[in-house]
């Protein structure tokens, strides 16, 4: 049976009343139910709304015999989810970014069943974040603990709704940590833990005995789409850093290291003579990136990035991209028989993604990229990862999937030298688009 990675979305009913502790022989059993009482006002439901437009065949072909405009059918979509207050005072509450997205309206219902709208702060997809907000008071935040700290086998609490039932709560331990590598997911280092979580989950917080969030529950692994024991959750230390970047900017900022690897095999270990049999091959560095200040060369084999060991371009390609901009990143390669270490920074200009606008107003709307490794043997530029409908730079034609190759005639093969380009531009900035084989010139004009 084919296993799948499933997203979850939940809906929390009424809190149910947690009973005192029993007693035995005038002593009290251990249980959960204080700290619970304290958490679950700061666990809330959020409900989202958004409009599609659709078209009807039947609409299209009377509206073409008939020369009448054809006019596109709403679908409204609602869904459901959890979030997880953070900061009573801002009315700030960390979900998961596919519990928000897209949608067009926001809405929160807090634990004593008042609903409030919310505003969207800031969504990363890439790490499954978003930080919302809402108008309230005397609202209940939970402490964020140090989930670095967590060790396999720490007891952990999961509260949700699964399936819709009303607000649940669960109970087990962390399995795991650092689980990497899960199909159909952006940038892990997820909590696995065994306590129950379903469908339904999605945004809830995972807590320690303390009543202390240490993660925000988000995927699971199961044949069936109902638990298994294995659920995953984001980590709170790394919430927390997407938290304070999406209430800077609005968006993450994520930097590049300026180097290509790719997996050892075999033929490449007897080939380049390589002794370590771990890490990754680095086949490519650009000139003055973090990479190549740090001294590191092709041919290198990196074997550490900040503490992590690498035994793949996928690991690789994931810890990077959960550095922050303005860190400083250790990097453990070996070179001739020998293992080094030295210590590089990621800085503003290292970027390696970039929210359009930021070039130019009509960019509004576009996400950028530096061009992934696996397409560079073939093609060179900047692409549009994505572009949201009805933006700016949707309005100019531009669409996910394009790739910038100049800027006023100048080329460009990355974020870095597109900056200096559109910094340096006197004139209206002139882009050459790719696109399915074609070039294309677009001036960023308003005319």
């Amino acid at each position: 049976m084919k296993y799948l990675i499933l997203f979850f979305v939940l809906t929390l009913g009424h809190t149910s009343q947690a009973a005192l502790p029993a007693a035995v022989d005038g002593q009290a059993l251990p249980s959960l139910a204080p700290v619970l009482e304290q958490v679950t006002p700061a666990v809330v439901n959020i409900n989202t709304q958004s409009v599609q437009y659709v078209r009807s065949r039947n609409n299209d072909f009377y509206s073409w015999f008939y020369g009448l405009p054809s006019a596109p059918r709403e679908r409204v979509t609602q869904s459901l989810g959890s979030g997880v207050i953070v900061d009573a005072l801002q009315g700030l509450i960390l979900t998961n970014h596919h519990v928000v997205d897209d949608a067009d309206e926001i809405s929160v219902v807090l634990h004593d069943g008042k609903t409030h709208e919310a505003t969207l702060i800031g969504s990363d997809e890439g790490t499954d974040v978003a930080l919302i907000q809402i108008e309230a008071k005397n609202l209940t935040a939970l402490p964020l603990a140090d989930s670095d700290a967590l060790r396999v086998g720490d007891f952990v609490v999961a509260v949700g709704n699964p399936f819709g039932l009303g607000q649940t709560v669960t109970s087990g331990i962390v399995s795991a940590l650092g689980r990497t590598s899960l199909s159909g997911l952006g940038y892990q280092n997820f909590i696995q833990t065994d306590a129950s979580i379903n469908p339904g989950n999605s945004g809830g917080a995972l807590i320690n005995l303390r009543g202390e969030l240490i993660g925000i529950n988000t995927a699971i692994f199961s044949p069936s789409g109902g638990n298994v024991g294995i659920g995953f959750a984001i980590p709170s230390s790394l919430a927390e850093r997407m938290m304070r970047q999406l209430l800077t900017y609005g968006t993450v900022r994520r930097g590049s290291l300026g180097m290509e690897v790719q997996d050892l095999s075999q033929r490449l270990i007897n080939a380049f003579d390589i002794e370590h049999e771990q890490g990754v091959l680095v086949t490519a560095v650009e000139p003055d990136s973090p990479a190549d200040r740090a001294g590191v060369q092709a041919g290198d084999v990196l074997t550490q990035l900040d503490g992590h060991s690498i035994n793949s371009q996928k690991q690789f390609e994931n810890h990077q991209g959960l550095i922050e901009l303005g860190s400083d990143v250790s990097l453990g390669f070996w070179r001739n028989g020998k293992d080094q270490r030295v210590i590089t920074r990621i800085s503003e200009v290292d970027r390696n993604e970039m929210q359009g606008v930021e070039l130019h107003p009509l960019l509004k709307g576009a996400l950028l990229m530096n061009l992934p490794a696996k397409y560079r043997a073939h093609y060179q530029g900047v692409l549009f990862e994505s572009v949201e409908r009805g933006s700016a730079a949707w309005a100019l034609g531009l669409r996910s999937g394009d790739l910038i190759t100049q800027v006023n005639q100048s080329e460009v093969a990355n974020l870095k030298q597109m900056t200096e380009r559109m910094a340096g531009n006197t004139k209206e900035p002139l882009l050459r688009i790719y696109r399915n084989g074609r070039h294309y010139l677009l001036p960023l004009s308003d005319e």
